[in-house]
Order: C-alpha cells, then structure tokens, then sequence
C-alpha cells in the first residue's frame, strides 16, 4: 500500500435526530445522522406513513376499482 494517501480514521460520536448517540469510527469529525436504529420504523415495529400533498388518497383513490 501507498503511504500517506489514506485519510485517519476518527473515533467519533454519531448523533441522530430523534436524540440518540452512538459510537463509531469515521473520517469526519462529526457526525449528524437524520434516522437511526432507535427511531427507524425497520427496527421500532411503528409504521408511520409521512403523507405530503395526500399522495396515500390519492394512490388509493386510483387504484380502489382495480381489482386482480
């Protein structure tokens, strides 16, 4: 391997939006991340639909006749 072309990996503490902090290694200083395992709907079982403009109504709305 070529020397001093690898940038130095950090030991940092991620923040997530929800409140959560976890530790991880990075090349960054800090670290701001919007989801995470504590708040992800993958990992919490909640189902949250974030509907903007009724796109739900309005997929439900198109396709409510199709019946396969």
């Amino acid at each position: 391997m070529k020397k001093d072309i690898h940038p130095t990996l950090n030991d940092v503490t991620a923040r997530c939006a929800c409140g959560a902090s976890f530790s991880t290694r990075s090349t960054v200083n800090d670290l701001h991340v919007t989801i995470c395992s504590k708040c992800h709907p993958f990992y919490t079982g909640d189902q949250k639909y974030v509907d903007t403009a009724g796109r739900i109504e309005k997929f439900k709305k198109k396709y409510a006749n199709n019946k396969a």
